[in-house]
C-alpha cells in the first residue's frame, strides 16, 4: 500500500438518533442522505484499487455506493468498540459516564470491549492494511478507529472522550504516516493510559 484514503461511513439510522451500535449483527442501513454522502465521497476521492470495509452493514453500503467498480476487502478487526449493556443506547445514558470513570483496560459492562482491546484489534486492521499490495487503497471505517488513527497522525495518544468523525469525510495518509501513527498505538498499548 502507498496510500491509504480513510472514511467514515455515510450518515446511518443509528448515527441520526444518535444512538451508539458496536454489535454488527444489528441491522443498521444508510439514511437516504447518507447514501448521498457516500455517492459524493466516491467522486470526490476518485479511484482506488481496494476498498476496505466492516463487519457493519453501514460501512459495505458506503462502499459500494461510492466505488461500485472496486474490489472489496472486509476487515473484522477494524470494526467499532462493542458497547455491551450500552448497545442501542444514547451516548448520555451510562456509557459516557463510564468512559471517564473507567481505566483503558476495563472491559466494558455486559460483554462489552475496553478501549485498549480496540485499540489492540485496530493495529491488526491497520497493519493488514499495511501489507497489501495494492496502492491506494480506501477504508470506509467507524469513528473510533478512524480518530484514534488521526490522533495517532499527530503523535498523540488515544483519549478518553473522542471527537466526532463526520460521515463520509475522506482524510488520506501515505504509507509512511500511517507506519508512523501505528507506531504511536503501539507504545500506547504497552502502556495504557489516559
Amino acid at each position: 500500500m502507498n496510500e491509504l484514503v480513510v472514511a467514515r461511513h455515510g450518515e446511518s439510522e443509528s448515527s441520526v438518533l444518535d444512538r451508539l451500535n458496536g454489535d454488527p449483527s444489528v441491522d443498521v442501513h444508510l439514511t437516504q442522505a447518507g447514501r448521498e454522502q457516500a455517492r459524493r465521497l466516491g467522486h470526490a476521492v476518485g479511484g482506488v484499487d481496494l476498498v476496505a470495509h466492516t463487519e457493519f452493514g453501514r460501512t459495505r453500503e458506503t462502499a459500494e455506493l461510492a466505488w461500485p467498480q472496486t474490489p472489496l476487502l472486509l476487515v473484522p478487526d477494524l470494526n467499532e468498540i462493542k458497547f455491551g449493556q450500552f448497545e442501542g443506547t444514547h451516548w448520555n445514558e451510562g456509557y459516557h459516564e463510564w468512559v471517564l470513570t473507567s481505566p483503558p483496560d476495563e472491559m466494558c459492562p455486559g460483554d462489552g470491549e475496553s478501549r485498549l482491546a480496540a485499540v489492540e484489534r485496530y493495529l491488526r486492521g491497520y497493519r493488514l492494511l499495511l501489507e497489501r499490495s495494492e496502492s491506494r487503497i480506501a477504508l470506509v471505517g467507524h469513528g473510533a478507529p478512524i480518530r484514534y488513527l488521526l490522533l495517532a497522525l499527530e503523535d498523540q495518544p488515544p483519549v478518553r472522550i473522542l471527537e466526532r468523525i463526520e460521515p463520509a469525510r475522506p482524510y488520506t495518509v501515505e504509507a509512511d504516516a500511517l507506519e508512523a501513527a501505528v507506531r504511536v498505538l503501539e507504545r500506547w498499548v504497552e502502556a495504557p493510559a489516559f
